[in-house]
């Protein structure tokens, strides 16, 4: 990749200036990220599905797009490693049953290791850490927010990571490191199945010191690990693409205004199908 996309992407996180491999560096990184390129599936609900290459990644978030795990932590990893950082990828599974043990590959997680230290690093689960734990069985907490790490034993031998209280509170992946070209497949299903979550409902997710915005459909929410969710249904096209720049940082500027009345119509028509399953 030239200096010239990871110049733009740095620039998107707010960081300049020369920048040697530290955990304080590393740290530092991740919050940015997760505050400023958001956990979003705009342009699969448009039907063009971005690629997970991690060029065509780092050249999105550097002109104020996001994505999903396969894109926000391949682009993380090509940071990361240009900036002299030792990243390992490797095959994940996100679930929301607690007890599952088994690892299905539909997310990318990333271990790095700098001073000494392995840390488990993830820009894109969406309501994850705000910052890197370290990459040993505990207990951890972020801004009231609780997590833990044990090992995951049996035939998938590696880690599982424990989102207390998230709608998906088990994340697994594999030790053994993984190549993008392992995520091919599942990035094809995720992104062009009728049955896919990112088919079926728009989502926008941003993480930050204290809480998560989250974005699903018309519902805009606010999740405080100490106040609990706050929501409200944004009430028109206005405020929803407003939403969409001032609370999660997408630029629309690739939007025509074609797809913008088609992105919304879209949002409207699952919404009321959404009110309406409530209500039978």
């Amino acid at each position: 990749m030239t200096t010239g996309i990871f110049a733009d992407y740095l620039r998107r996180l707010g960081i300049t200036g020369p920048h040697t491999p530290s955990a304080e560096g590393l740290f530092a990184l991740q919050r940015a990220h997760l505050e400023r390129v958001p956990y979003e599936n705009i342009d699969i609900q448009l039907g063009r599905p971005p690629g997970i290459d991690p060029e065509l990644s780092a050249r999105r978030f550097g002109a104020g797009r996001g994505g999903y795990c396969f894109h926000l932590n391949g682009g993380f990893a090509a940071l990361l490693e240009w900036l002299g950082y030792d990243v390992t990828r490797h095959v994940g599974g996100v679930y929301e049953e607690a007890d599952v043990r088994e690892v299905n590959g539909n997310h990318l997680a990333l271990s790095v290791r700098v001073d000494g230290e392995a840390y488990f690093v993830d820009a894109g689960l969406g309501d994850g850490p705000y910052e890197p734990l370290p990459l040993r069985e505990g207990s951890y907490e972020q801004g009231g927010f609780r997590y833990r790490l044990e090992r995951l034993e049996g035939p998938e031998q590696g880690w599982t990571f424990h989102n207390v209280g998230g709608p998906f509170p088990v994340m697994n992946f594999r030790s053994a490191p993984a190549t993008m070209a392992d995520f091919a497949d599942e990035h094809l299903r995720l992104s062009t199945a009728e049955d896919s979550p990112f088919i079926r409902t728009l989502a926008l997710l941003r993480r930050d010191a204290t809480g998560i915005d989250l974005l699903r459909g018309r519902v805009l929410s606010r999740i405080d690990a100490e106040k609990g969710p706050v929501e409200r249904e944004l009430g028109g096209p206005e405020e929803f693409f407003d939403a969409l720049e001032g609370v999660f940082g997408r630029k629309l500027d690739d939007l025509t205004p074609a797809e913008r009345t088609e992105l919304w119509d879209r949002v409207e028509r699952a919404h009321e199908a959404w009110l309406a399953s409530q209500q039978a």
